[in-house]
């Protein structure tokens, strides 16, 4: 399965969905109240995709509809808050990829299990990651084997943060200086938001996350975008070239956003879910607010997210191998 970047699956099966229902049988199925759960802070991309799509399965899917910003522990408290959720609805997760694919193989023990734990419902979004640095590096530094290089010979500087310890950010910070031979020294915040404003006051050299989070700070003139981790160039930063680009190997991903009931919930009211995001993510106000983001719009069915988030914990099975990080649950 494959999902090429920029489609957004329009919401053609939905309106057919809720023209199946009728109007009186979707009345009674529409709940009093739902809410989204992040796992990061306020103001950054995970953050803005869950009340951009709330604002549209709000007198949709539900009466209203809420964001709640459970923080912590690398976005597993989310997790946790939607697991031991009654799988009616109200409790509507949203989650990078990393807290599913790339936990079960960093911690010996997780409080949740991704392929039984949740209920897949839609992708959200797609993105790529960007490596900022700030004032705490010199200016003559503008790209990534410069900074590398320069933190090699000032390794009191040779760090960098991220959204989460075993994110996917830390990841691709942690291969950029194992491939180099630089120890870069890895500092984890409670989404990248944190991060960046310690990137501003001088506190951290650089950081690793979602080029969007990046791309907002750029206007103060204090951050400096080295490289994007995407196959090619990224349309939100389209002067800055990729790692691939500047002779880095195996540092080329892209990351998802995607939402889930609790286990158990019913076929049913997935689709309903799925078919009311599905509308939400296809609307253009949405897309455009998103792309402020440098986020990309992208829905699918329960299925191929189920194989997606398979793929992927796959794929990132080796990786952390290479890396050789791991945590304590």
């Amino acid at each position: 399965m494959t999902f090429s970047r920029r489609q957004v699956l329009q919401s053609a099966g939905a309106s057919a969905f809720l023209a199946s229902l009728g109007q009186s049988a979707f009345a009674q199925a529409q709940l009093e109240n739902t809410k989204i759960i992040t796992g990061f802070a306020a103001g950054g991309t995970s953050d803005t995709i869950c009340r951009r799509v709330a604002q549209k399965l709000q007198g949709d899917f539900a009466k209203t509809a809420v964001v709640e910003n459970k923080t912590g522990a690398g976005g597993q408290i989310a997790v946790q808050t939607v697991k031991a959720a009654a799988p009616d609805g109200t409790s509507i997760l949203q989650t990078p990829t990393s807290i599913l694919t790339i936990y079960p193989h960093i911690y010996k023990k997780l409080a949740y299990e991704p392929m039984t734990d949740l209920t897949p419902v839609t992708l959200g979004c797609v993105f790529d990651f960007g490596l900022a640095v700030g004032p705490a590096v010199p200016l003559g530094v503008r790209t990534v084997p410069e900074f590398l290089a320069w933190a090699k010979g000032n390794p009191l500087g040779a760090n960098f943060g991220s959204p989460a310890a075993g994110s996917t950010p830390h990841f691709i910070g942690a291969l950029l200086g194992k491939n180099a031979g630089v120890d870069l020294k890895h500092a984890a915040y409670r989404g990248t938001q944190p991060a960046m404003l310690d990137l501003l006051g001088g506190n951290v050299s650089a950081v690793s996350g979602p080029i969007g989070d990046l791309t907002q700070h750029l206007p103060t003139g204090k951050v400096r975008i080295l490289g994007v981790s995407g196959a090619k160039r990224n349309r939100f930063a389209p002067d800055v070239p990729t790692y691939e680009e500047q002779g880095i190997k195996n540092a080329t991903h892209s990351e998802w956003f995607a939402f889930f009931l609790p286990a158990k919930a019913a076929p049913e009211l997935v689709a309903r879910l799925n078919a009311s995001m599905k509308n939400a993510l296809a609307q253009k106000d949405v897309i455009d607010g998103l792309n402020g983001f440098g986020l990309e719009a992208m829905s699918s069915t329960p299925a191929e997210l189920t194989e997606l988030i398979k793929r992927d914990t796959a794929k990132w099975a080796p990786i952390v191998k290479q890396v050789g990080f791991t945590a304590e649950a």
